[in-house]
């Protein structure tokens, strides 16, 4: 075979072998057109998933950051606690020589001391009565109502008190003088904690007499519901020349009850219904009502008007001088009972004050040593101006920790735990709240009118305590305490003490214990709140012991103090923490 016919052969080969190539290519091509022409499943598949997949992330990130956010904000409240949270040791109000018969015997009483006269009960939303009226000073209308030093009374307090059941205070306002008196009263029928009365007195100094005083006075009796339950008033039964039923309504504690009025004077009536949720500004309410009134109709009363189920109802009574007048409040009344009788008895008053008015003279004379007329009358007025003082508060406590905690700039405070406070205050016009440091010197006199009261008062203190053995030492509870003192002062400092004057009772009435100063009954009490308190009072020791400590052994100084100058010292508190090892010594004497 030739060259050119291997030539032709290789050529004719490789032609086959093309051919044969092109159609094998051509349905892969064909099938390539049909998966373009249809679309791929593969892109469409990692585009779902790649969605699906950014969902899951965007997921994961906010659910791991809100998870963050929670843990941080976990450990941020891990670290606030210690200065807020309770002592970890039961309650000594939790005794069962709190509860029944005598938490219910203190259920009512004058127990807001910052007002002239103010009524409400020992629960935190209570049912709250008081008293204004307009006073007249230099030419000008001023409405009485909290005690203010400006106010520039003659004088005001409670010239007798028993701290349970019945008080009788004199004010005098620039010649106008009113008389109040308190009595309190448990029959069958009546409610939780028994009905209570008001007789409201008024007279003039007729030397003092002035045409800036007008025909008479004007008054204003208050009635509000803290919990916001609906009042009503009887407007179809407002005859004020006998028995009157001014309002009506219901709450959890006390079942449904009546407000009455009674007076033999001729006496003019008008009243206000006001909706708030605000109880520390009354007095702004009735002020801008009257203000309405004068402008609409130049009158100076008030709008005979209600608000949508009121919660404050504003009584104005308007008489010539002198006049008196009774208010009663019956509760328990949806239970059936004569309600006749107890208003009846109620509204003699000042028949039932001035048979209390001689057992207290004898009492007094007997717990406090006193034989002549004229101390008689001192410690009357002293322990009746102590025991009308005492008030009821409820709210928490801001504790100054920012610096600590590195909280945000503009918090400088955080909450105590919800807590209530029973107390005397040192000062109804300056200082109408609790005070440590005072508190132990107020029941160096207490405990020897009313060992149950003194106890309860004590043990209220106490359980204010923290884990650290603290005790915020001025008690701002609420907003119409709150309303009183300037923002700047209103936080505690957890470094901050005041003397455990506490011990001082105490020791006092471990002493009589000894001395078997009481009954079998009431030492048994007192053993049992010294049993309870112990825990207490020890981690207190300690705290002093460890915080306010000095440079020598057993020494003390006061922590927190200017150590430039001479005048922040104070020795009484270091003389008080120097004995107290003494005190507490004497109280670990006593076995349980």
């Amino acid at each position: 075979m030739t060259g050119s016919g291997r030539t032709a052969v290789r050529s004719r080969a490789k032609s086959l072998s093309d051919a044969d190539s092109r159609r094998e290519r051509r349905p892969l091509l064909n099938r390539h057109r049909e998966r373009s022409k249809y679309g791929s499943s593969i892109p469409i598949f990692n585009t779902a998933n790649l969605k699906v997949v950014l969902g899951i992330c965007f997921l994961a990130f906010f659910t791991i950051f809100f998870m963050i956010r929670h843990l941080m904000n976990s450990a941020t409240e891990l670290k606030l606690p210690r200065a807020v949270t309770p002592f970890p040791a039961p309650k000594i109000m939790d005794l069962h020589q709190f509860q029944g018969e005598h938490k219910e015997s203190l259920y009512w009483g004058t127990y807001r001391p910052h007002t002239y006269l103010g009524i409400r009960a020992r629960t935190p939303k209570s049912l709250i009565a008081g008293l204004m009226w307009i006073g007249v000073k230099d030419g000008r209308y001023h409405l009485r109502h909290v005690c203010r030093h400006e106010d520039d009374l003659s004088t005001y307090g409670w010239t007798k008190h028993n701290g349970r059941d019945f008080g009788h205070q004199v004010l005098v306002d620039h010649g106008m003088t009113l008389t109040t008196r308190f009595l309190k009263s448990k029959v069958e029928g009546s409610g939780y904690g028994g009905d209570w009365a008001v007789r409201i007195n008024v007279e003039i100094d007729k030397s003092k007499w002035n045409e800036e005083f007008g025909k008479g006075a004007q008054l204003f009796f208050y009635l509000a519901d803290e919990a916001g339950n609906a009042l009503d008033v009887s407007r179809e039964k407002l005859n004020i020349h006998e028995d009157t039923l001014l309002a009506t309504g219901t709450r959890g504690d006390i079942g449904d009850w009546q407000l009455h009025f009674k007076s033999m004077d001729d006496l003019e009536l008008h009243y206000s219904g006001f909706r708030t949720p605000h109880f520390h500004n009354l007095s702004d309410l009735v002020e801008e009502n009257l203000a309405s009134q004068i402008h609409k109709h130049a009158r100076l009363q008030l709008s005979d008007s209600l608000d949508d189920a009121p919660n404050v109802l504003v009584f104005q009574i308007i008489g010539g001088f002198p006049f008196t007048t009774d208010i009663v409040l019956i509760t328990g009344t949806d239970i059936e009972s004569s309600q006749e009788e107890r208003v009846s008895m109620l509204t003699g008053v000042g028949h039932c004050l001035g048979n209390l008015h001689l057992m207290l003279m004898d009492i007094v004379g007997v717990v406090y040593r006193a034989v002549d007329s004229e101390s008689i009358s001192v410690a009357k007025a002293a322990i009746g101006n102590l025991l009308g003082g005492i008030g009821y508060f409820y709210g928490q406590s801001k504790i100054a920790l920012s610096r600590i905690l590195n909280l945000r700039e503009d918090v400088n405070y955080i909450s105590y735990w919800p807590t209530e406070l029973y107390t005397a205050v040192p000062s109804r016009s300056f200082f109408p709240r609790g005070f440590l440091w005072d508190e132990g010197f107020h029941q160096l006199i207490i405990w020897r009118w009313d060992i149950h009261i003194s106890l309860d008062i004590i043990g209220h203190w106490l359980d204010l305590m923290n884990v650290d053995g603290w005790i915020p030492r001025e008690q701002i509870l609420g907003a119409e305490s709150l309303s009183r003192v300037p923002e700047e002062f209103v936080p505690q400092h957890p470094t901050n003490g005041n003397p455990p004057t506490l011990f001082l009772a105490l020791n006092d009435i471990i002493s009589g214990l000894k001395n078997n100063e009481f009954t079998a009954m009431d030492g048994s009490k007192i053993s049992l709140f010294l049993e309870r308190a112990f825990v207490r009072l020890e981690a207190w020791f300690h705290w002093f012991n460890t915080t306010q400590s000095g440079k020598q052994m057993s020494s003390y100084y006061w922590h927190g103090r200017d150590n430039r100058t001479m005048r922040e010292i104070n020795p009484k508190a270091m003389c008080i923490l120097s004995i107290l090892s003494f005190k507490f010594q004497h109280l670990s004497s006593i076995s349980f």
